[in-house]
């Protein structure tokens, strides 16, 4: 059995679905899960319409002409997703009268875009003579807190997903399930969603809990790359990068599996593989354990743009073992996330996103430091074998020097897998240039 997730865009319209479908029929013998997100900006287009309905207006026409339209094309019966438009309509019309929309209404509005999707794709595979079945996650045991709006799935999946899927798994069932991501249902029955990352947490705990052959995650460049190849056009697919290595980029701005998704696999050693759903001969990237050959010095390179960097200063300080535990507590109390931190015996330099107000913390921490805030920076952050971390860093900054980047702050992360640098904001693409050229040209 393998698990197969496919994105918004993977399935945005009647010609990507067709096309998903010919990629799933090529893994028919492999036994494949599918998960699927809603098409295109449905998503949106939900969140779009619970604002007007908020105002007085229900609009359902977009999201229905959407999936008529598409349905129409692929030569199905609308009827897979009628009913789910009339319950639609039906609770954007409650939410009128309220003049308002909670946040359980709000994942139950939101769900309705996967729902469709999978019956989408489901009512289509079987006009082509592959047998599929859809499933929203709940049928096949998705339970979840009721922290709505960025839900945890509770640990009853482990049990209650292979008790649903064995009969697939061992061959008593040849329909292809296909099922909703980012959803779910807590043990009221009401509907959750998964928050950041939930249709690769949907399908990472599927590929776990069935312990599975891989978990392939379908994209439109061939698997992982050494960096954003909107910046370096040179930019190659890594081969093999490990668990940790996946989250740090992910944490750092590429565009790979969120953090909390590899919780799930990391407890069952489960691959999981980057594909590009345009060149389905590629390998692409596996994400695995640890690296089945040498490590390579450094993996890739990642940016996050338009942060804040912090600088906080107290002679006062010095040498008080309280130090640091009042700068984390004002953070705390804010509400704030620090993304990278370098400390000395009286001051600390950190980063947060450029998001967060920052007034109130500031005028809590002056109270006994000196605090400057500088805007407009970037973290370019070296994915690498910290084992390496000096000679890196020495090739590294002799590049940087002799164009002459200037580094403002470095932190080497407790991971061992990463070594962050800040600079300007507008250097940030110069400065991820430079680094890949010296490290893999």
């Amino acid at each position: 059995m393998i698990v197969m997730k496919f994105g918004g865009s993977s399935v945005a319209n009647a010609e990507r679905i067709k096309h998903v479908a010919s990629i799933i029929k090529a893994y028919q013998e492999k036994r494949p899960v599918v998960v699927l997100s809603a098409m295109g900006d449905t998503t949106d287009h939900l969140l779009e319409a619970a604002d007007k309905a908020v105002e007085g207006i229900v609009d359902v026409a977009g999201v229905a002409k959407l999936h008529e339209d598409t349905a129409k094309e692929l030569g199905i019966k609308i009827e897979t997703i009628e009913s789910l438009l009339g319950e639609l309509k039906q609770l954007l019309t409650g939410i009128s009268m309220l003049k308002e929309i909670s946040k359980r209404s709000r994942d139950y509005l939101v769900s309705f875009g996967e729902r469709m999707s999978v019956r989408m794709m489901a009512a289509y595979l079987e006009s082509q003579g592959i047998p599929a079945q859809f499933y929203d996650a709940w049928d096949i045991g998705f339970v979840s807190d009721s922290n709505f709006m960025s839900a945890e799935l509770l640990d009853d999946v482990w049990e209650t997903i292979p008790s649903y899927l064995s009969a697939y798994k061992d061959g008593a069932s040849n329909s292809i399930p296909i099922v909703t991501g980012f959803i779910a249902k807590d043990k009221k029955g009401n509907i959750t969603t998964l928050g950041r990352g939930g249709s690769d947490l949907t399908a990472t705990m599927i590929g776990a809990a069935m312990r599975a052959e891989e978990v392939q995650t379908w994209k439109d460049v061939d698997g992982i790359l050494t960096t954003d190849p909107r910046v370096v056009k040179e930019a190659k697919p890594v081969p093999e990068v490990t668990y940790e290595e996946a989250q740090e980029l992910a944490m750092f701005g590429a565009q790979v599996l969120h953090p909390r998704s590899m919780l799930p696999v990391r407890k069952t050693g489960t691959p999981v593989r980057v594909k590009n759903s345009y060149n389905i001969t590629s390998p692409g990237s596996i994400i695995v354990e640890k690296h089945s050959g040498a490590v390579p010095p450094v993996c890739a390179i990642t940016t996050v743009k338009h942060i804040q960097l912090i600088d906080i200063v107290s002679s006062r300080m010095l040498g008080a073992a309280g130090f640091l535990a009042h700068i984390f507590n004002n953070f705390l109390k804010w509400g704030i996330s620090i993304d990278v931190i370098a400390t000395s015996e009286v001051s600390v330099s950190l980063t947060v996103n450029t998001k967060s107000d920052l007034s109130g913390l500031i005028s809590d921490l002056e109270q006994a430091s000196q605090v400057t805030v500088k805007k407009d920076k970037a973290i370019v952050t070296i994915i690498c074998d910290a084992a390496h971390s000096s000679a890196i860093i020495a090739s590294g900054f002799q590049a940087l020097a002799k164009e002459g980047i200037n580094v403002q702050m470095i932190s080497q992360g407790a991971s061992k897998v990463n070594i962050s640098v800040i600079v300007d904001d507008d250097e940030a693409d110069k400065t991820v240039k430079i680094l890949h050229s010296a490290f893999f040209n």
